[in-house]
């Protein structure tokens, strides 16, 4: 048998992308949102010195409406509040105020050190007294100088604790709420309320209002000194009704821009060294390949912002606010563009109208068809969905198997399971758990 090799030579065009660098740069930049662009713009501005960056600054802040603040009383400064002090901090400058320097106190400021952000105690009293060799009853006593402290509830060594401490000092707390919560917080929180209203020989209805009110108190007390107030969103777009029209704009204001220095360029390429000349143009060309790169970030968000509107009118003019249903898809095949770019540019992505602020991405959803053929979105079904729970009798509340009923009414098909599913994004509880005896 004889193997026989033939070389031949063929020639072959074939197209594909190259992820270069830059390309990969652009695409990362059309995900930024406001604050990442200007960090990352920031940096290379570090790195090169032909970039010189400039922000249109202005005191219009969008929140739940637009906004100007003007002069020293109303500056938007001034609205944000001071939240640097963290609890570790509050809880100490308390200690040193309201109790004298004794060795109590000291236990006091040892059991501080174990308090965790959200206000509780991490450490067990027996182990905190084999750690400072104090008796196990002044662990209790520094303990309960720290539960004395505000906030309500700080110290505490589990929810139950917690809750205890908060209604202790409520003048208003319904009466028979501290006794309830102390001798029956399990069954309190799984429901049982039958057996907790024969034990204390009371009506379900009370048992009912010591529920509620044991919802207005927090399961975490120190978390008041982590969280983050006066945060303010600088949308991309901004929407106006003219006319009954809409308008669609890009919003300058806060958008990073960038300005090349021209004198330094000139400078460097006076210089007869080569080396020198090489790398100022390289940073020019990079200037340029920024510039354009923001430009087209802008101009990208401001078309895919501009077909989101145009398809969901309805909900800018509308009081109800009807959403259609629209895909990421259908706008990427609208704009001739890819499907994951439109992805890119909605989120992080916000637009202000005069009744709020809205990222992009939440207009997006998808449709159902209901009985006569006509696509509705799964919001409208949602809001649908809340009208009846909101509208139903608390005291027999709808089971998932009647709303599925009462939106075939409406013509609206869905399933048991994705009533299901729709309450629960939207926080509600099963109707065991909604059902109420104060009616």
């Amino acid at each position: 048998m004889k193997f026989e090799q033939h070389l031949s030579q063929q020639q072959k065009q074939v197209q594909k992308l190259a992820m270069t660098q830059q390309l990969q740069q652009s695409i990362q930049i059309l995900q930024y949102n406001t604050e990442e662009l200007y960090s990352y713009i920031e940096t290379k501005s570090l790195e090169n010195p032909l970039i010189d960056i400039q922000t249109e600054s202005s005191n219009d802040f969008s929140t739940a409406s637009s906004r100007t603040y003007t002069g020293e009383e109303n500056n938007y400064l001034n609205q944000i509040p001071d939240n640097h002090t963290s609890l570790f901090e509050y809880l100490i400058d308390q200690i040193h105020l309201n109790y004298r320097d004794t060795y109590l106190r000291t236990l006091v400021l040892f059991l501080v050190e174990y308090i965790d952000l959200n206000g509780y105690l991490m450490i067990d009293l027996q182990e905190a007294a084999a750690k400072t060799g104090a008796k196990s009853i002044e662990m209790l006593d520094a303990l309960t100088l720290i539960q004395q402290l505000d906030p309500a509830g700080v110290g505490a060594r589990d929810l139950r604790e917690c809750l205890l401490l908060q209604i202790e000092r409520d003048d208003a707390a319904p009466e028979l709420a501290y006794i309830v919560v102390e001798e029956e917080f399990t069954h309190l929180a799984e429901r049982k309320w039958a057996l907790i209203a024969k034990k204390f020989n009371v009506e379900l209805a009370e048992i009912q209002v010591i529920f509620d009110y044991i919802q207005t108190l927090t399961p975490a007390p120190g978390s008041i000194f982590e969280s983050t107030a006066g945060l303010y969103i600088r949308p991309d777009l901004t929407i106006k009704v003219k006319n009954n029209q809409l308008i669609v704009t890009s919003n300058k204001t806060g958008t990073p821009k960038i300005q090349f220095q021209q004198d330094y360029f000139e400078r460097m390429e006076a210089t007869e060294d080569a080396e020198v000349q090489k790398y100022i143009q390289e940073k020019k060309n990079e200037f340029e390949w920024l510039e354009r790169t923001i430009a087209q970030r802008g101009d990208t968000i401001l078309r895919v912002g501009s077909e989101i509107v145009k398809r969901q009118q309805d909900f800018f003019l509308k009081e109800d606010r009807p959403l259609k249903p629209m895909t990421l898809k259908e706008i990427a095949d609208t704009l001739n563009i890819h499907e994951s770019t439109v992805s890119r540019a909605v989120n992080g992505k916000y637009l202000a109208a005069d009744f709020g602020v809205f990222e992009l991405r939440t207009f997006f959803s998808h449709g159902l068809t209901n009985n006569t053929g006509e696509e509705t979105s799964t919001d409208s079904v949602k809001k649908a969905l809340q009208a009846l729970i909101d509208n139903e009798n608390k005291a027999k509340p709808l089971s998932d198997q009647k709303i599925v009923d009462l939106l075939q009414e409406k013509e609206i098909t869905i399933s048991r399971r994705t009533v299901t599913k729709y309450r629960e994004a939207l926080g509600i509880p099963s109707s065991s758990k909604r059902k109420r005896y104060d009616q």
